[in-house]
């Protein structure tokens, strides 16, 4: 089977007792990398066969792991912050389990948009969750579309491209909208943080 496990976005105490409990049971461990991920591993003692899955290998090996489950093993899936799946690699290898009748289960655990969202103070009783907008192509396009959406919006972005964005903010949306910007959600000076949240979460208030 295959178990997804979402991974603290900052502070190594947000993973759960359940998750630690799961990636010492399993037989290999796919990592988006393996380095940011031996960090996590290694804090809980955790050894176990570990290996790359990412935007540039999935399509390669999907078929091959699926493969490997239906044979008897069992495996997690592990992104480098949050849960797999949310504008981080997960889809291809979780449609193709659910094809082939693999067990898949999806832990409940760390999500970076969800404490940005819930401490931004803006409207949360329905919202919508766009990820990464387009670098490029469609970019203009899906401004476009966003400006008529009446939901919270929320987004991720690169800090280095904060500034820009925020500008198309203002040119499709209008100088009007509130907008929250959220980043290392959970980083103290403790120990137990690692920075492994590269991007911030924009909340955009509905249209008025």
């Amino acid at each position: 089977m295959l178990y997804i496990i979402p991974t603290p976005i900052g502070n190594l105490a947000d993973f759960t007792f359940r998750a630690v409990e799961v990636l010492k049971q399993v037989d290999l461990i796919l990592a988006e990398d393996t380095r940011t991920s031996a960090v996590l591993l290694n804090h809980y003692q955790i050894q176990k066969p570990i290996s790359p899955y990412h935007q540039h290998n999935e399509h390669k090996i999907v078929a091959h792991l699926t493969d490997q489950m239906l044979a008897g093993k069992t495996i997690a899936l592990l992104t480098d912050a949050g849960t797999p799946g949310i504008s981080d690699p997960a889809f291809l290898l979780v449609r193709e389990c659910v094809k082939k009748d693999v067990k898949v289960e999806c832990l409940p655990g760390a999500t970076a948009f969800v404490p940005a969202l819930v401490n931004s103070g803006l409207p949360i009783n329905s919202f919508c969750f766009e990820g990464f907008l387009p670098l490029k192509k469609g970019r203009q396009t899906m401004m476009k579309k966003l400006a008529e959406e009446e939901r919270t919006m929320v987004f991720y972005e690169s800090p280095m491209r904060l500034v820009k964005t925020l500008h198309e903010f203002i040119q499709y949306f209008g100088a009007n909208r509130q907008c929250c910007v959220s980043r290392e959600l959970t980083k103290s000076l403790k120990k137990t943080n690692v920075a492994l949240c590269r991007k911030c979460m924009i909340t955009l208030l509905r249209k008025q």
